[in-house]
């Protein structure tokens, strides 16, 4: 049997279930619009628009709710009005009381749907604050206030809907606002509602995405000043290098014309550029802390035993003298046993005492020459090699003669004043460093890799490993740890190793060597251009632009 034939629906049931279809797809639209949007303002402003335009809300505002230390308390975000569009509204923080309307909806719960806030009836724990209207010639009369709770019914805010008109257009004033608007339906009511739960879990998933962006930013600060309390000599060095290198991205960003003009890095990969640079050297962690605070060519506990040597040398020659003016005495005893105040006096035994002085204070003054060089020579150099080993030949020359003098020891052995250890760490031309130190401080670059492969990186910040990664690379294949050659090497890699460069060459605090002067950095930097080490086109903007103007010091 077929069913009945539904009787026709009137024109105007016929409008409204129009109407409130329309209504139920704008509110699936602004759920979708809403997940989009990442800034906390711009998503407050749409929730509030959206609920003025779905209900006719001539004003609205939204609050949040903020369990601060202090206590909870209302923050008064976002307010709109059509009526008085010049109107400039302020942040600001609202005690947290059943008094305010917003405030008794944050505390119960409860919504609030007001024909007319003016006239509400006496005994109610709310009411409304009417300076506003006072103070602009306004009249509030129908309110909606509405908590937006999330899927666990938690609170996280209150939006207030004010004054629903019959058409958008109007304007209102004190003296129409009665007649031009209207309480809010509860068809409207239980739409807004909607809207406001879905407005509460787009706040809740933009507060937790910007809890771990917090998260992360608290990580990579804690990191960096794990690195720098073990390396205090680079103290600085890596927030230097991120800030130059961010902002030669941006100047990059900026070029229209030339090689880079296809550059352009949004917010999100300016700041994996920033992390990658702020934690390219965490993998210092795993270089041993002596060879990272190592300030010249021997480490202090070894220049300690050094100076011990020349000092038992010494006395070993002082010895030695005495020994032998003993020796001459005994096998001598005729002598004029008169004390004679001229250096040349005839008397042949006093001559042969002088004669032993004389080479005693000869060798103890090769011993100071020996240990004065050692001690300058420990000295690191920045200098180029050859332009070092030339200034310094006749430096070389005495280490060399250095490396065969012996003394005698309190064992009666004669030993080395230099090990051959010792001897190849003052050898060093330049830095101070020997091979299979600078082997272990370059697996830095490694440890880095490894250690940052391990976080959970969201997808916007996953390249942060591989951009730290190559920081030591050149565009010829010369550079560490893979010999990546040109575009193998990211561009992003390719900025921070020129910030990298720049900022070892000209940071005062290292305490191996000088700073050296712009000019100079210049120099060096456009000779790693020559020799196909790093990008000639960044380095033009990184120059022109003065992007070492950043750290304010240059």
């Amino acid at each position: 049997m077929a069913p009945p034939t539904p009787p026709h629906l009137a024109p105007d049931l016929l409008a409204v279930s129009s109407e409130r279809l329309e209504l139920v797809e704008q509110l699936l639209t602004i759920g979708t619009a809403l997940s989009s949007i990442e800034e906390l303002e711009e998503l407050l402003a749409m929730i509030l628009t959206k609920s003025r335009e779905i209900t006719c809300s001539d004003a609205g505002s939204v609050f949040l709710l903020d369990q601060g230390p202090s206590g909870p308390h209302l923050i008064f975000k976002v307010a709109q009005n059509d009526s008085l569009p010049t109107l400039r509204f302020q942040e600001t923080t609202l005690p947290l009381t059943y008094r305010s309307l917003a405030g008794y909806v944050a505390l119960t719960g409860r919504s609030l749907n007001i024909p007319d806030a003016h006239n509400l009836m006496p005994g109610l724990p709310y009411q409304l604050d009417r300076n506003f209207d006072r103070d602009f010639a306004y009249r509030t009369c129908s309110v909606l206030v509405l908590p937006m709770q999330d899927n666990q019914n938690r609170i996280l805010g209150v939006l207030q809907l004010i004054n629903r008109k019959h058409q958008t257009e109007l304007k209102i004033s004190p003296d129409n606002a009665l007649s031009i608007t209207q309480p809010y339906s509860e068809w409207e009511e239980r739409i807004v509602r909607s809207l406001a739960s879905q407005a509460a879990i787009s706040i809740e998933r933009n507060i937790l995405q910007n809890n771990i962006e917090s998260l992360f930013e608290s990580f990579v600060r804690a990191s960096v000043q794990v690195i720098e309390s073990r390396d205090p000599t680079t103290s600085g060095h890596s927030e230097r290098v991120a800030d130059l290198t961010v902002r030669l991205a941006q100047e990059v960003s900026s070029v229209d014309i030339g090689p880079l003009h296809h550059l352009d890095f949004n917010a999100q990969q300016i700041q994996e550029i920033r992390y990658a640079a702020l934690l390219h050297d965490f993998g210092k962690i795993g270089v041993p802390e002596a060879i990272l605070n190592k300030r010249n060519k021997l480490y202090p506990e070894q220049l300690e035993v050094i100076r011990q040597r020349f000092g038992v040398a010494q006395r070993s020659l002082q010895w030695q003298c005495a020994e032998q003016k003993f020796q001459y005495l005994l096998h001598h005893p005729s002598h004029c046993g008169q004390q004679h105040t001229e250096p040349n006096s005839g008397c042949s035994h006093c001559q042969a005492i002088q004669h032993l002085e004389q080479e005693s204070q000869q060798a103890l003054a090769i011993l100071h020459h020996y240990q004065d060089l050692v001690e300058q020579i420990n000295q690191p150099e920045a200098l180029p090699t050859k332009q070092f080993e030339a200034l310094s030949e006749q430096m070389w020359q005495d280490l060399r003669a250095l490396t065969q003098y012996v003394y005698t020891d309190v064992d009666g052995q004669e030993k080395t004043l230099l090990t051959p250890q010792e001897v190849e760490q003052l050898m060093l031309p330049s830095g101070n460093l020997t091979q299979s130190e600078r082997r272990l401080v370059e697996a830095h670059v490694t440890h880095s890799y490894r250690f940052l492969k391990q976080i959970p990186w969201t997808q916007g910040l996953s390249q942060i490993p591989l951009i730290a990664y190559g920081h030591h690379e050149k565009l010829n294949g010369t550079g560490y740890p893979q010999g990546l050659k040109g575009q193998e090497i990211p561009v992003q890699t390719q900025m921070m190793t020129i910030a990298d460069i720049y900022d070892a060459l000209t940071a005062a605090d290292r305490p191996y060597k000088r700073p050296l002067e712009l000019a100079v950095t210049v120099q060096i930097l456009h000779e790693e251009v020559e020799k196909n080490h790093i990008n000639g086109d960044l380095l033009a903007v990184f120059l022109e632009r003065q992007v070492y103007q950043v750290l304010g010091n240059t």
